[in-house]
């Protein structure tokens, strides 16, 4: 089996792309605290180093595998994705933000490990911030620490069954001296587009069979049972009761007692955003409100998801404010579930901390079927090299 490292690993989208796609996690990097925790209750048999990775492969912690024990094994590939505040088109893009040179940190892991493999994950703007300034500085770092052979990669949730037109871009890199026949930008394209799908999964496609109903208590509910009609297929991949050729109904209960609705609460609505929302049509922003409940001023403040399209970007800003992530049938906001299913994760993956902090980690999570296309796309790339060179 295939081996990985997980850095920067949140509550674990990207991890559970590359379990999607039969790797093993070993060992998971993760600071904040509550994503930690979300990972390690979904992530069981992985080890977990919550802290500072500047302390990784440093400090020792129980159950952790030391630096000793990982040089001492070939990792077959480090993930993940640094932290994106600093870059994001929606923050001040500050060039001196301390989190922007978190990269380095992902470049010293690789240099220790040295992986045959690396991807690294982040927001577009992350290599053309500044007329590149970031985008040359990364690929230098990791040119210095043997990975001379990069690639960049720009892609679209939407394309690969995500219900969610997200873009991010994806950094490859594979270690010096290693033979690959081919361009490696060209190889690694080829790989990722035979994975595109025929047709985009709508709001609708994804969510539909979730109840109206949310939990007042933020506890789990009883899990819903569909009333007529079909599932989409997206569905059976989403819930507990259906088997999927991607992931098995036992798989997904792996780590619950009983099958449960769990995650499915959101906000509270005062009175005034409540005829704000009662007044958006499907698919409509805050530009099309009467000047009695909306003056117009940043027409994208307010926005009721397109049941018919996918879903414009889950991100971690949910958290201050729901208002741009209306359900598209009820006058509510989206529940931390619906953006969970949103963003491909199913029912039995459940998230720990404050509703805030559940919002944070489904918006800052790597969609875990863009991750999976990822992870089968590195295997892919793996399996192209002479059977010597494969270790």
């Amino acid at each position: 089996m295939l081996t990985a490292v997980s850095l920067f690993s949140g509550a674990g989208g990207f991890c559970e792309g590359f379990r999607l796609a039969g790797w093993e996690v070993v060992c998971a990097v993760e600071a904040d605290g509550d994503a930690a925790q979300t990972h390690a209750a979904n992530f069981t048999d992985v080890a977990h180093f919550q802290g500072d990775i500047a302390r990784f492969l440093i400090d020792e912690r129980p159950g952790v595998p030391t630096c000793r024990q990982m040089t001492g094994q070939q990792v077959d590939a480090v993930f993940g994705g640094p932290p994106c505040q600093g870059f994001s088109q929606i923050g001040p893009r500050n060039l001196d933000d301390p989190r922007n040179r978190l990269y380095e940190e992902f470049v010293r892991v690789v240099r220790i490990l040295r992986p045959r493999v690396f991807v690294m994950e982040n927001v577009p703007n992350m290599v053309a911030m500044k007329n590149g300034h970031f985008k040359t500085r990364i690929i230098d770092a990791f040119q210095q620490a043997g990975y001379s052979r990069t690639a960049i990669l720009s892609l679209i949730a939407s394309d690969f069954r995500v219900p969610q037109h997200r873009r991010r871009i994806f950094i490859f890199g594979i270690r010096d001296r290693l033979p690959l026949n081919g361009n490696l930008e060209e190889t690694v394209k080829a790989l990722v587009d035979r994975e595109k799908a025929d047709r985009t999964v709508s709001v609708h496609e994804a969510l539909s069979d979730l109840p109206g109903a949310i939990s007042e208590d933020d506890g789990p509910l009883r899990y819903p049972k569909k009333a007529g009609g079909r599932y989409s297929d997206f569905q059976k991949l989403m819930r507990l009761d259906w088997d999927h050729e991607v992931l098995t109904s036992a798989s997904k209960r792996k780590n619950l007692s009983e099958d449960a609705l769990h995650n499915h609460h959101t906000k509270g609505i005062e009175a005034r955003r409540k005829k704000i929302i009662a007044a958006i049509r499907p698919g409509a922003r805050g530009d099309s409100l009467p000047a009695g409940l909306w003056n117009g001023t940043r027409g994208h403040k307010w926005r009721r998801l397109d049941p018919g399209k996918p879903s414009h970007t889950i991100l971690a800003q949910m958290h201050r404010d729901l208002s741009e992530w209306i359900h598209p049938v009820h006058d509510r906001w989206i529940t931390v579930r619906e953006a969970a299913r949103l963003q491909s994760f199913h029912d039995g993956f459940i998230f720990h901390g404050s509703e805030c902090q559940q919002l944070k980690q489904v918006g800052n999570a790597v969609p875990p079927l863009l991750g999976r296309v990822v992870a089968r796309a590195v295997a892919g790339l793996l399996k192209q090299m002479p059977a010597r060179a494969r270790r």
